[in-house]
This record gives structure tokens, C-alpha cells and sequence, in this order.
């Protein structure tokens, strides 16, 4: 990789459109991720559910903010291997750890939006009936 000087910062209007294009850039990355692949199919069917049971606009709110947070975590796990495997490439406790607790924090998010979607897809027909 060739060194290329200090990054000259964008502002205004620049800085917005430079940040949108680094975020997309991000989004490109993350669905490089099987991990993530397979969630935004789980929140393909839990959507389908959602709409088999009559789920309400609040939560469908709830299952979006859910799942932003979802990819967010994601992002962030991926980052984290990125820097762990460029720092340390060879195998390494501290490096296992680093990756092992953004793996946690993923799968936390995971169940909650497992549990949550759970309750809505239960809960919601009992309700109406």
C-alpha cells in the first residue's frame, strides 16, 4: 500500500456527501459477512410474519429499531476483526478476546430482536382474538 499524505478533511455540503459514500462503502463491506447476510434474511421472515399476524405500526418501530442496532453491532464486530487481523494476524489471546466479546455483543442483539419478534409474532394474535 502506498502512502499517500495526510487526508485533507471535507466540510459543508463536501463533508456530508463524503460521509454518505464512506457509509455506503461500510454497507458494501458488511454484506461481504455471511453473519450479516443470514440476519437481513431473518428480518426478511420476521417482516412476513409481522404482516401474517397484524402487527402494529409500533411495532413494527420497534423491530426496525432493533435491527438497526442489529446491523450497527455488526458493523462495529467487523470492524473489529478488520483491526484485530491487520494489528495481530497471528493467533493471540488478547486478539480472541477482541473479537470473541464483539461476537457476544452480536449475538446479544440477536436474541433480543429473536425475543422480541418472538412476543410480537405470539403476543399480537392473542390480542386481536
Amino acid at each position: 500500500m502506498t502512502q499517500r499524505g495526510p487526508i485533507k478533511k471535507k466540510t459543508g455540503i463536501s463533508h456530508f456527501f463524503a460521509a454518505a459514500t464512506y457509509s455506503f462503502g461500510g454497507a458494501k463491506r458488511l454484506i461481504g459477512e455471511s453473519a450479516f447476510r443470514h440476519e437481513l434474511m431473518a428480518i426478511g421472515v420476521i417482516a412476513v410474519l409481522f404482516v401474517l399476524v397484524g402487527a402494529t405500526f409500533f411495532q413494527y418501530v420497534a423491530m426496525g429499531i432493533l435491527f438497526l442496532l442489529m446491523i450497527a453491532f455488526e458493523a462495529l464486530n467487523t470492524a473489529i476483526e478488520e483491526i484485530v487481523d491487520r494489528v495481530s494476524p497471528e493467533i493471540s489471546d488478547m486478539g480472541r478476546n477482541a473479537k470473541d466479546l464483539g461476537s457476544l455483543a452480536c449475538l446479544c442483539l440477536i436474541v433480543a430482536n429473536g425475543v422480541y419478534a418472538a412476543y410480537v409474532v405470539i403476543y399480537t394474535p392473542l390480542m386481536a382474538g
